[in-house]
């Protein structure tokens, strides 16, 4: 495992990327500068959300549709892991069984009993993909005693920011058919509520894997190329009903020569050829000039670069438009590969 600096851009459109619920779930905003603002932590759901879709592990879910604390969601997981081939002992397989029935009806679960089933902290890693990536605190509780098992993921995002500054759609009431409150007697009408959305947003994620820590959560390639997929694939697919409209547009993976070197924020090496009015994808260039400059300096650190580019997102270097493969000079185009 390497070092790698992530650059990671979509867009949204009509709709609202991360509501902030201490400004009734308006889109989240700094004011001064008229940028959009999504957490990583709303990143992260997006990816967790996708790779449960595919049957992998994951932590921070719920159980079964059901929220549930985090003693209950270990106890789940680690005795599901179990069941589906994680060992075949069958004292093991026994108590894992057991587990599975005392939370099918609901019922508490000892800290004593998951703990047994856990031989090492490597059956949790085994178990949870988000785990290996993101990290994770997971405390097991009971009456008498409490512990935990702590995790610092090797993967990390910063919150994203728009590269554009955005406006918000200025008709935000929305009504309902749902009856609300009554006038009077047989004067029912209904219910009305707001939905805050922006016109157009190009938001730009940095994010980074640690080669360090990757080695203690037992992260593997295979993980890295798992990553890479649901940056690409799982916002569309998981978007709800206010999240309908984004898509992704840019992923760069610079991987490095060895577990000691970072480029830092690749956000600040791109610049977009309009800053105020964007409505649409297609009114946008991105200028990866610098970005170029910046990677083509540092060739001799970096052992790779893994991308992606949407059809739709026109970049430009130096003058020349067109795709990343082909705009980039000849000191790293050799070592990018196109996803």
């Amino acid at each position: 495992m390497r070092n790698s600096d992530i650059l990671f851009i979509y867009d949204a459109k009509m709709c609202n990327p991360n509501g902030d619920p201490d400004d009734e779930n308006r889109p989240r905003m700094d004011i001064e500068t008229s940028r959009n603002i999504v957490t990583d932590v709303r990143l992260k759901r997006y990816i967790r959300d996708y790779w449960q879709e595919k049957g992998e592990g994951v932590f921070v879910a719920t159980v079964d549709e059901k929220t549930v604390d985090a003693t209950k969601r270990l106890a789940y997981w680690v005795s599901s892991w179990i069941l589906n081939g994680g060992s075949n002992d069958p004292s093991l397989r026994n108590d894992a069984q057991k587990i599975q029935d005392q939370l099918k009806k609901n019922e508490d679960i000892k800290a004593g009993d998951i703990v047994k089933l856990i031989s090492s902290e490597d059956d949790i890693l085994k178990s949870f993909l988000d785990v290996r990536m993101f990290g994770a605190t997971m405390p097991i509780k009971d009456e008498k005693k409490g512990s935990s098992y702590t995790f610092t993921g090797p993967v990390q995002f910063n919150w994203g920011y728009s590269l554009n500054k955005v406006e918000q759609v200025y008709s935000n009431t929305i009504t309902s058919t749902f009856a609300g409150r009554t006038r009077g007697e047989g004067e029912e009408y209904g219910a009305m509520g707001k939905d805050y959305r922006l016109y157009y947003s190009l938001l730009a994620f940095h994010g980074v894997i640690s080669a360090h820590r990757a080695k203690h959560t037992k992260m593997q390639d295979d993980d890295v190329i798992k990553l890479e997929e649901a940056l690409i694939k799982a916002i569309p697919l998981q978007a709800t009903r206010s999240k309908i409209g984004q898509y992704p547009r840019l992923m760069l993976r610079v991987e490095y020569n060895d577990d000691e070197i970072f480029l830092g924020d690749l956000r600040r090496y791109v610049r977009i050829n309009k800053d105020e009015g964007l409505r649409d994808i297609s009114e946008v260039t991105l200028d990866i000039s610098a970005l170029d400059e910046k990677l083509t300096a540092n060739a001799d650190k970096i052992n790779l670069i893994k991308a992606w580019q949407d059809n739709d997102l026109k970049l430009s270097c130096k003058g020349k438009i067109g795709a990343l493969k082909d705009i980039v000079y000849e000191g790293i185009k050799g070592k990018i590969q196109m996803i």
